[in-house]
């Protein structure tokens, strides 16, 4: 992982006085690793949650269990769900949240290998109130090539790498 990333993003988060909360699936906690690896990063990171499981999601962030039915764990609806449950769950102001299938096994047609949804929720512009029911959310759906590994840290330096061109606008 790019350490001048992380610093990037850090400057960031100070600049605008936010924390940041990670919601991580296929992740499995490598994008708040990757936080908490630059020193002092306790003024900027809040927290991580680990959500591998359905039930995770649900219990942690408060994802619905019928949304993750309806559309599944790998989907907008349950990235975005996810994203803003670590808001609600956190004293974040701003957080991100990935789930995927890393492989090797997992995938299916619609969803092979390598797809990834993502979810980063900042702030809104309507004022000073920050939170979750304030909140907009940005998504997306990327597909990375590779092995598990290559796929897992594809995905945590785009969620970074994202969360830092939205901070800058």
């Amino acid at each position: 992982m790019n350490s001048e990333l992380t610093e990037q993003l850090a400057a960031a988060l100070l600049h605008h006085g936010w924390m940041l909360a990670t919601a991580e699936s296929c992740t499995g906690g490598m994008i708040a690793a990757y936080c908490t690896d630059l020193a002092g990063s306790s003024q900027w990171f809040e927290r991580g949650f680990v959500t591998y499981s359905n039930e995770a999601k649900h219990d942690m962030l408060g994802v619905d269990h019928a949304l993750i039915t309806q559309h599944g764990a790998v989907s907008e609806a349950t990235a975005q769900a996810m994203a803003l449950g670590a808001l609600r769950h956190s004293k974040a102001q701003v957080s991100l949240a990935v789930t995927g299938v890393a492989g090797p096994t997992g995938g299916s047609k619609d969803k092979p290998v390598g797809t990834v949804w993502f979810a980063w929720a900042l702030p809104s512009d309507s004022g000073p109130t920050v939170g979750a029911d304030t909140a907009w959310v940005k998504t997306e759906c990327m597909h990375f090539e590779g092995d598990r590994a290559a796929v897992r840290t594809a995905t945590a330096q785009h969620a970074l790498r994202t969360m830092l061109q939205l901070i800058k606008g």
